[in-house]
């Protein structure tokens, strides 16, 4: 299996698998493959209806509290700084598909990826 690592402050934070492997991982664990990366990033392309369940980018502060984060941990987690991450919080700037999709990573809510 070819396996590329890659670090952060000399610490392993990602692991990356060709593409054929991963589908193989998945199908091992049972689950059914992934759709093609074309199709993967045409789907992040169009504006998509969020689920009901859902939670809204403005309960983000509560969400993080929840997980008992400090707000200075899931900016740094995320790779923005804690003052844009405040001001996401507060509803001041609005977060891009990459950062919605990282913090949705670090606070374990699945298909948060554009804003509701």
């Amino acid at each position: 299996m070819e396996i590329q690592v890659i670090s952060r402050d000399d610490k392993p934070e990602y692991a990356v698998i060709p593409w054929e492997q991963y589908q193989a991982l998945l199908v091992a664990a049972g689950q059914a493959p992934a759709s093609s990366p074309a199709k993967a990033e045409q789907t992040l392309a169009e504006p998509a209806a969020a689920p009901a369940s859902l939670p809204a980018i403005s309960e983000l502060a509560r969400l993080r509290e929840a997980k008992g984060l400090a707000p200075e941990a899931l900016a740094r987690s995320v790779g923005i700084s804690p003052a844009y991450l405040a001001m996401i919080e507060a509803g001041e700037r609005e977060a891009g598909a990459p950062i919605l999709r990282s913090l949705a990573w670090h606070l374990g809510i699945a298909g948060w990826s554009e804003p509701s």
